[in-house]
């Protein structure tokens, strides 16, 4: 194709080249007859402008010529949008929209409770349960009686039973919360792709989309790979419950990032001793995290969350 091309331009540019001296080669000719024609001695000093009127009389050739080459010049090449590297658009679905759930790495309903040493980076807040439901932290309240403080959390606590305006703080993300697990249940973009490896994903290498199980689902010591871009979107929808075995890894590649991971979870979730879990965590039960596990992501639960010497990043 790029030599047909190269010869349509060669061929363009000879024509021109050779209208070009043709046109060169008559009005030369012209000049000389009029230079050479034999005129009177009274006529001499009208020479100059006879040839003056002679070009004029050729301009309309000239530009008669110039009409026509570019009226029958190739017109430019249109650029080829139906080629495959056009045509393959990377179409990513959004991430889940948390509103003002997203403000908390950990948010429940009935509880959070921990024991031995517990790192939780962000606010963490329960609703419609009071601050009693929150045990092991060791909480300081705050002057003003908005949120509590923990040498275990780095952020602010709160509950339903602070004052004002936390209560309806708590009211609105609770909500939120759950407006983000129905929608995360519902989704149906991209197309889902369903019951994959029989709900086991130990050892395997997930691509960003939307993975529906009817049943639980298990990673192994194994651990599974996300692999996939910076703004690619993993949503696993769950039916039943979510079960990471101890010292189980979720490696991301490729520039995957734990903030576009939503494990949507109807049953409960267990995070085993030492495992390494990435993305946030809608549940519609309990959320537990055994002795030593570490979170990347944030944690929603309905009703509990516990940990035991866990860490929590969001």
């Amino acid at each position: 194709m790029y030599s047909l091309v190269w010869f349509s331009r060669l061929k363009k540019q000879a024509d021109q080249n050779r209208k070009y001296f043709i046109k060169k080669f008559i009005m030369s000719k012209a000049i000389d007859l009029l230079k050479n024609t034999p005129i009177r001695q009274k006529q001499r000093k009208s020479k100059t402008f006879a040839i003056f009127c002679s070009l004029v009389l050729f301009a309309p050739v000239f530009m008669a010529g110039c009409k026509k080459d570019n009226s029958t010049a190739a017109a430019p090449a249109t650029p080829n949008t139906s080629s495959p590297l056009a045509a393959n658009r990377d179409v990513d679905a959004a991430p889940l929209n948390l509103r003002t759930a997203g403000d908390f790495t950990i948010l429940t309903e009935t509880g959070i409770s921990t024991t031995g040493v517990t790192s939780i980076t962000g606010n963490i807040g329960v609703s419609p349960i009071s601050a009693t439901a929150i045990t092991g932290f060791g909480l300081v309240k705050d002057a003003t009686n908005q949120f509590s403080k923990s040498p275990k959390v780095t952020g602010e606590i709160f509950a339903a039973n602070y004052a004002a305006p936390t209560p309806s703080k708590m009211t609105t993300a609770i909500s939120d919360m759950r407006t983000a697990f129905t929608a995360g249940n519902g989704r149906t973009f991209p197309a889902p792709i369903v019951e994959k490896f029989a709900g086991n994903v130990s050892g395997r290498t997930l691509q960003p989309g939307l993975y529906k199980w009817g049943t639980g689902v298990l990673i192994t010591s194994a651990g599974v790979k996300l692999s996939g871009l910076a703004d690619d979107v993993w949503v696993f929808q769950i039916a039943k419950n979510l079960t990471v075995d101890n010292s189980a890894m979720i490696t991301l590649e490729g520039g995957a990032q734990a903030k576009n991971i939503f494990w949507v979870v109807s049953g409960k979730t267990t995070i085993g001793t030492g495992a390494n879990f990435k993305g946030n965590v809608l549940c519609k039960t309990l959320i537990s995290l055994n002795t030593g596990a570490t979170v990347h992501g944030r944690l929603l639960a309905q009703t509990a969350v516990t940990i035991i010497a866990g860490t929590v990043t969001p």
